[in-house]
């Protein structure tokens, strides 16, 4: 059975329309994620009752995710002694923990030869956090995100 012209161009589109879809999809890394890299760090609202937003996506540094790989494997840092030090969230910007609780650490800004502004610090587990946190104004403010 021969399809008529119309018909025959239409489905041709519409084929090209779902291959077209799927690179999209892939290229935006909604593919498979076997052997893919591990996705970069992302605004996330873990904790809605801390009244802290999620960090919106374009705030979030490229440097990040290298900062976030080493928390999770416990180093090696760029500032020893400094990064992994206890947070004493002295300015109560976050919510109040036991001592101990805050970590912080150096993401770096390129250009810049000493520690600049921006930070990570975490709540929790030294090496699996329970909360991650950014700020790129040295503690004025905070927003949260998920690795």
């Amino acid at each position: 059975m021969r399809l008529p012209r119309p018909v025959q161009l239409g489905l041709l589109v519409l084929c090209a329309a779902v291959v077209l879809w799927l690179v999209a999809r892939t290229l935006e890394g909604g593919g498979s994620t076997v052997g893919a890299p591990s996705p970069s760090p992302t605004g996330t609202d873990t904790r809605d009752w801390d009244g802290i937003d999620a960090c919106r996506d374009d705030v979030l540094p490229p440097e990040l995710e290298e900062v976030a790989d080493e928390v999770e494997a416990g180093g090696p840092f760029e500032f020893p002694g400094k990064d992994g030090s206890t947070f004493g969230n002295r300015e109560g910007y976050l919510p109040q923990e036991s001592g101990g609780y805050y970590r912080e650490y150096t993401v770096q800004t390129p250009g810049l030869d000493h520690r600049g502004a921006r930070r990570v610090v975490t709540g929790g587990g030294q090496t699996d956090p329970q909360v991650w946190y950014y700020t790129d104004d040295h503690y004025e403010s905070f927003c949260e995100f998920a690795p």
